[in-house]
């Protein structure tokens, strides 16, 4: 044992390997007004009254969270501002005991938005963010030495790339969600950047948009070419992994869903909690399904489980096929 950035102390994993912390969240804030239970969905030219309404701390505050519910070491690198959505995303990182070490304050408004117009089935968001200058991630990788390093959407860019390759000589793995980022596998280094991805977790529009493929089982091929382990979620209809040529499918969970808000994250986060255990793909796909299948039955992340609420949530997980 040593200690590491900022007095943290240093854990040895089993390749023998220092590390600084156990999961490193790279990613913005977002204050997430959720208008819930619409009576029809939102056209331009007509208004819709919601049965409900609440302001509730996401991006990629629900990851950290989430991943600190299930008892990991965790640091958030983020950025906040004067503004009120800063303050009360920072009330309530400070309420679930998560590490602020990667914290940056900044004399000035920093306003990451996002109204969510949730439906049992989906949901649509508008979303801004007030410009900060973005602290490099090689940086950042540098500073906290993550066993894993959490990166909510598809950065990509000759310095992402860079990045990548700084996580893997530090021995950091890589998990990378995708987002409605406006790019496909021939954007310059989008493809560079996924084979340096170690788990990639887009959803079926985006696997489907990013590869131009025409199935769905053409772009999970496609992506399974370049990165190690693709996991695709796929809403009501369940999950999809692959790893080394084994293919898992998993259905969803049936569950009164509250709000979809947050339940990409929440899979994301169950799947890597079995993951640092050493669980089989099988195993680690159901334990994102139980995690997103809760999520759903709240507002926001509220439901994200702890360690006691999981196994009920599991135990209504079916198993996975293998295929």
């Amino acid at each position: 044992m040593g200690t590491g950035p900022a007095g943290r102390v240093d854990a040895a994993s089993s390749d023998g390997r220092q590390y600084g912390t156990e999961v490193l969240v790279v990613g913005a804030y977002y204050a997430d007004l959720v208008f819930h239970g619409l009576s029809r969905p939102v056209r331009p030219g007509t208004e819709v009254f919601a049965r409900g309404f609440d302001i509730l701390p996401g991006g990629a505050f629900t990851s950290a969270m989430a991943m600190r519910r299930l008892g990991h070491d965790v640091v958030w690198s983020t950025d906040f501002g004067t503004d009120v959505f800063s303050e009360q995303v920072l009330a309530a990182t400070r309420a679930e005991g998560l590490d602020d070490t990667g914290f940056r304050f900044h004399p000035a408004p920093v306003r990451s938005v996002t109204a969510a117009l949730s439906s049992p089935e989906d949901r649509a968001m508008v979303s801004y963010q007030d410009p900060v200058a973005q602290y490099p991630l090689a940086a950042v990788l540098h500073e906290h030495r993550a066993r894993l390093v959490i990166l909510p959407q598809l950065f990509y860019g000759p310095d992402v790339h860079a990045a990548l390759r700084v996580a893997h000589e530090l021995g950091t793995k890589v998990f990378m969600d995708c987002q409605d980022v406006p790019c496909t596998l021939e954007t310059p280094t989008v493809r560079q950047i996924l084979a340096q991805v170690d788990i990639f977790a887009p959803n079926a529009e985006e696997a489907l948009r990013l590869t131009r493929a025409p199935t769905l089982n053409a772009a999970i091929d496609i992506l399974a070419g370049l990165v190690d382990t693709v996991v695709v979620k796929r809403g009501g209809w369940g999950a999809i992994a692959v790893r080394d040529g084994q293919r898992c499918e998993i259905a969803a969970v049936p569950v009164d869903v509250v709000d979809t808000t947050a339940a990409g994250d929440c899979f994301n986060v169950g799947f890597l909690h079995a993951h640092l255990a050493g669980h089989p793909l099988r195993d680690c796909l159901a334990t994102a399904v139980a995690c997103g299948a809760a999520a759903t039955s709240a507002l926001g992340s509220s439901a994200a489980p702890d360690l006691t609420e999981l196994p009920q949530w599991l135990a209504r997980v079916s198993h996975a096929r293998q295929v």
